[in-house]
């Protein structure tokens, strides 16, 4: 199976913007939370192998600031 760095990209955002939202209360939450966190790790680790797709521009460099 192969995954785009893009895709890659947006599974990280949602895991970030999932983790800043995230209010810990109790046991389970802080399953979560941790598995959350695995999968971050996972996701920048994958950033660094998954190879930009051929033929298209990065546009991340692109957004005004």
């Amino acid at each position: 199976m192969s995954i785009s760095k893009r895709t890659v990209e947006t599974l990280l955002d949602l895991v970030e913007a999932n983790l800043s939202f995230m209010q810990v209360s109790d046991r389970e939450d802080q399953r979560e939370r941790t598995q959350l966190e695995s999968c971050r790790r996972e996701l920048r680790g994958l950033m660094a192998v998954v190879p930009a797709a051929k033929g298209r521009r990065d546009t991340a460099g692109a957004i005004a600031h």
